[in-house]
């Protein structure tokens, strides 16, 4: 069982990427993974001040960041999460600035905890009207390859209006136009396919 946190970078909150988590979440679910999201839309958070005040906070606390705002609440949730999903439509060809605000933010956690303590697995999944993905992908492979995270895979959206509501029917298009994502919410509860290679959390 893992204990899994969404952030929720979308500004519309009943929209493709929140029908997109929504699928993700009865998966994870359904393999009694335990899920906490948050949908940074309606939160206060202010963008990191690189004050680097977080280096001197006591290692382990559970807010090292000077900021007295709602990223202390994904700081917590963030302490105790083997899984961290970054789910985001496309802006401007890459993810939201509101995810990218709360991924800055983090850099407080990473200061605290060292890179010994700060490596999780993590998920990418994201919407868009088109299927240029590739700046977003570069920014989330980046992240995570720097970082020492694990990365089980990507789920993207097609650039059609229904791709995310057709995750009811089993089958979304990711990466690629020839690529399915297939969620069988019984035996692959959380799982891509891509290129042939199925990877599971």
């Amino acid at each position: 069982m893992a204990k899994i946190l969404i952030l929720n970078g979308a500004a519309r909150k009943n929209g493709n990427t929140a029908k997109l988590i929504e699928a993700f979440t009865d998966g994870a679910k359904h393999s009694n993974n335990e899920v906490q999201e948050f949908y940074l839309q309606n939160m206060n958070i202010k963008g990191c001040l690189g004050c680097e005040n977080c280096s001197k906070s006591v290692k382990g606390t559970s807010n090292p960041c000077i900021q007295n705002d709602d990223m202390r609440l994904i700081n917590e949730a963030f302490a105790i999460a083997d899984v961290v999903v970054f789910a985001s439509p496309v802006y401007f060809w890459t993810i939201t600035g509101t995810l990218k605000t709360v991924a800055d933010r983090l850099y407080a956690k990473l200061r605290n905890l060292g890179y010994g303590g700060f490596p999780r697995k993590s998920v990418l999944l994201m919407t868009a009207g088109g299927s240029d993905y590739s700046l977003a992908v570069r920014w989330y492979e980046t992240f995570e390859r720097n970082l020492g995270w694990k990365n089980p895979g990507e789920i993207l959206g097609t650039g059609k209006n229904r791709a995310a509501f057709d995750l009811d029917k089993g089958k979304l298009i990711v990466r690629e136009t020839t690529d399915l994502l297939i969620l069988d919410k019984i035996k692959n509860p959380l799982c891509v396919m891509q290129s042939g290679s199925l990877l599971r959390i």
